[in-house]
């Protein structure tokens, strides 16, 4: 299934992302395309954002005779504690899809607040522990 969203619509791209997703969401049985069309916006913006910027100063740096030098941060800690929390939400969505539960989308109203809780922790732990480490308040690896 293709969504396309007319060029003219004047707002932000995650305004159109989301817009897209809600509506792939609505007509995809298992809400695949809403994930497909997410994941795949989020990768472009983070390739192309990181990638542009990092290209400008490489340029920059060579044009004025000197080097474009990044000290090795700490990466590890962060994408081991990103890994993690993205394994428990795989976890949730298959134990979701159980017929018993209603699928990802439906279901009772209290799984879908416990799931709700569960991603806004995981979101949180992860957003904490990573700054933390960042701001050397506890050692990562």
């Amino acid at each position: 299934m293709m969504i396309t969203v007319d060029d003219d619509y004047d707002n932000d791209d995650d305004d159109v992302d989301t817009f897209a997703s809600k509506v792939a969401a609505i007509n995809d049985e298992y809400a695949d395309s809403s994930v497909g069309n997410v994941t795949g916006s989020n990768a472009v913006n983070v390739f192309l954002g990181i990638g542009i910027a990092w290209t400008i100063a490489a340029v920059y740096h060579t044009a004025k005779g000197d080097y474009f030098k990044v000290e090795a941060g700490t990466l590890g800690f962060s994408v081991t504690i990103f890994c993690a929390c993205a394994f428990v939400c795989i976890i949730t969505v298959l134990i979701r899809r159980v017929p018993v539960i209603g699928g990802e989308l439906g279901g009772p109203v209290k799984i879908k607040y416990a799931t709700t809780a569960l991603l806004l922790f995981l979101w949180l732990f992860y957003v904490m522990m990573s700054s933390m480490e960042s701001y050397c308040y506890i050692e990562g690896f």
